[in-house]
């Protein structure tokens, strides 16, 4: 497998999702020391889904976000690019359609689905991969219906200059040496490290969310702002 670069072509980076897919979650657990799951909770509970709902799950990888929504009660399109993922995802589950659970192959600047097909949609971990971040929060707005919210949980960078440097160093050094040694694909995290530090700070990702049509615009920030949650909905 080639490295991913951070020109981000799309083939370069579904092979590396395909390569980590099978310890891509317990990965998450080890280098976030948990965090992971307070993370992905959070953005379960900004979307806010309910009984009826139909809910978006992009960059949904294994699924295991996904899961969240079903039992708040809303039914969901897990969608991914990395076939890897989605084939372990199809695995763990016991089927492409169990439970609430719908897998589905998509690239997120080209979405397999109609104009204002969900209810609610949102992508964890995944809008700093995509090549255009703007078509992608374009398509994102076109398949939500009127009235409908999207939630980002992004990596993102912790306000304090002096403190988001240091985070830098563990980002560069050490992130990829830990999940190298439990995925033995340190290359992969290389990569992964590099794309959070180039990510945008958290009032330019709302200037693109605001960009791209989406209306109340508004983020905060977890874990003193490692993460941050971005919310927006579709007024018209």
């Amino acid at each position: 497998m080639t490295r991913a670069k951070l020109d981000k072509k799309p083939q370069d980076v579904a092979a590396m999702f395909d390569g980590i897919a099978e310890n891509y979650d317990l990965v998450n657990d080890v280098i976030s020391l948990g965090q992971d799951r307070l993370w992905r909770k959070a953005a379960v509970n900004a979307v806010d889904a309910y009984s009826g709902e139909l809910v978006l799950d992009l960059a949904a990888g294994t699924g295991t976000s996904s899961e969240s929504f079903v039992r708040k009660g809303a039914r969901v399109v897990a969608c991914d690019f990395s076939l890897g993922m989605l084939r372990t995802g199809v695995r763990r589950r016991g089927g492409a359609s169990r439970g609430g659970v719908t897998f589905v192959a998509g690239d997120a600047l080209h979405l397999p689905f109609a104009d204002e097909t969900f209810d609610a949609v949102t992508i964890s971990f995944g809008l700093r991969n995509v090549s255009d971040v703007d078509q992608a929060l374009r398509e994102l707005r076109r398949v939500t219906r009127v009235g409908g919210r999207l939630v980002i949980c992004e990596f993102s960078h912790i306000p304090v200059e002096s403190v988001d440097k240091l985070y830098a160093t563990y980002l560069m050094g050490a992130l990829p040496r830990i999940a190298g040694a439990v995925s033995g694909r340190a290359e992969s995290y290389d990569y992964l490290s590099e794309s959070i530090m180039a990510w945008p700070t958290q009032p330019v990702l709302a200037r693109h969310l605001q960009d791209a049509g989406w209306s109340r615009v508004a983020w905060r920030n977890l874990s003193a702002g490692i993460v941050a949650l971005h919310r927006g909905f579709r007024e018209k």
